[in-house]
């Protein structure tokens, strides 16, 4: 009876030790090659609340650039935001890039024009075995005009990429 309890303290520990390793070994030596390949995804970048569509092409390998659009249309009015995004890399893991962006867009909103401009960090993972689809998170600030109210505020976006 006194072997059991010390057994099981020191498997635990082989165990933690061969999850902890696994966790932190990198699976390849190099980052995903994103060069060139488009991302086409979701976003929900824009201020005014509405999903939107989002592209994403790697065209060197410190910088990206990319866009979003929105549309909601109805019998009374058109809404719709569109914008540019463009990325910076900071630095870059085998499935893990860490980035800064900056974003600006046009807004119309209830027939009233307004702006966005964000300034954010941020993450974008993939998964071993599924390189084609980035999962991004953006932080930053945002200075805004939507339905003249003008604001600035702190974002947090989460973005789905699926690259061709």
């Amino acid at each position: 009876m006194d072997e059991t309890p010390v057994k099981l303290p020191i498997r635990r520990f082989i165990f933690a030790i061969l999850i902890k390793t696994a966790l932190f070994l990198p699976i390849h030596g190099h980052c995903i090659n994103l060069m060139g390949r488009l991302g086409v995804g979701g976003t929900s970048q824009l201020a005014s609340g509405h999903p939107s569509i989002s592209f994403k092409v790697q065209s060197k390998r410190e910088s990206a650039w990319g866009g979003v659009l929105s549309l909601d249309s109805n019998s009374n009015n058109t809404n719709f935001g569109i914008g540019p995004k463009f990325y910076r890399l900071l630095f870059d893991e085998p499935h893990l890039n860490f980035y800064t962006a900056l974003f600006a867009s046009y807004l119309r909103e209830n027939d009233k024009s307004g702006h966005q401009v964000d300034g954010t960090l941020g993450t974008e993972a993939h998964i071993p075995g599924i390189e084609s689809l980035g999962i991004a998170l953006d932080v930053g600030l945002s200075w805004n005009k939507v339905n003249d109210i003008s604001r600035i505020e702190t974002v947090g976006v989460l973005s789905l990429h699926f690259y061709l």
